[in-house]
């Protein structure tokens, strides 16, 4: 089983780590205040129903995860980011979507939210980064898969400096969103650390 463990990297004022028990309302926070003011849609049960259970969602499966960025200054919780197994569903994606990017076969990035005052600081590419090595330690993974809505400020230009698009739905369905697909590391990125464990953390 793989899992994270004690994973702390320094990023600036900020520890990136695996999300233990009391950080998980504090995920959930920065999570649904992304939803509700980033992409303006509230929470909305078959979309974010795993943003209420984070932890049967990303901490207990073994090859899930779910990280957070801590401000060492007063210990908030300001971003967050997570993994796990399920490729994209038909409906509502794509159906070659769905071919090429098989349940657990994929690891979909999902959760990438970082609080707005904190943004700009390499938060998001930190996590991506940490997540990659996850995915890459698994074995099990064979592609890397996300999908975002262009309209959410950063969102697009983000995404497309760490992959490539596979579907823009602008395009072929006239629906606000684009598919990515992120390169799967074949080694460790320098100054990250990935760890194997007899129990998920959490």
């Amino acid at each position: 089983m793989i899992s994270l463990i004690a994973y702390d990297v320094q990023v600036l004022d900020y520890d990136i780590r695996s999300a233990g028990p009391d950080d998980l309302d504090r995920a959930r926070a920065v999570m649904l205040d992304t939803v509700y003011r980033d992409f303006g849609t509230g929470y909305v049960p078959r979309w974010h129903a795993d943003i209420i259970d984070l932890r049967d969602a990303y901490v207990l499966p073994t090859r899930h995860t779910l990280l957070v960025a801590v401000d060492r200054r007063d210990g908030a919780v300001v971003a967050t980011g997570a993994l796990d197994s399920r490729g994209p569903a038909h409906p509502p994606n794509p159906r070659r979507l769905a071919e090429r990017y098989p349940s657990g076969r994929t690891a979909q990035l999902r959760r990438v939210y970082v609080s707005p005052e904190h943004r700009r600081r390499g938060l998001a590419r930190r996590l991506v980064a940490a997540l990659l090595d996850f995915a890459a330690a698994d074995g099990g993974y064979d592609s890397v898969y996300l999908h975002t809505d262009p309209a959410v400020p950063g969102a697009e230009d983000f995404w497309r400096s760490q992959g490539d698009v596979v579907c823009d739905e602008r395009v072929e369905t006239g629906e606000r969103v684009v598919h990515f697909e992120i390169p799967l590391p074949t080694r460790p990125t320098p100054g990250t650390a990935v760890a194997t464990a007899a129990s998920p953390v959490g």
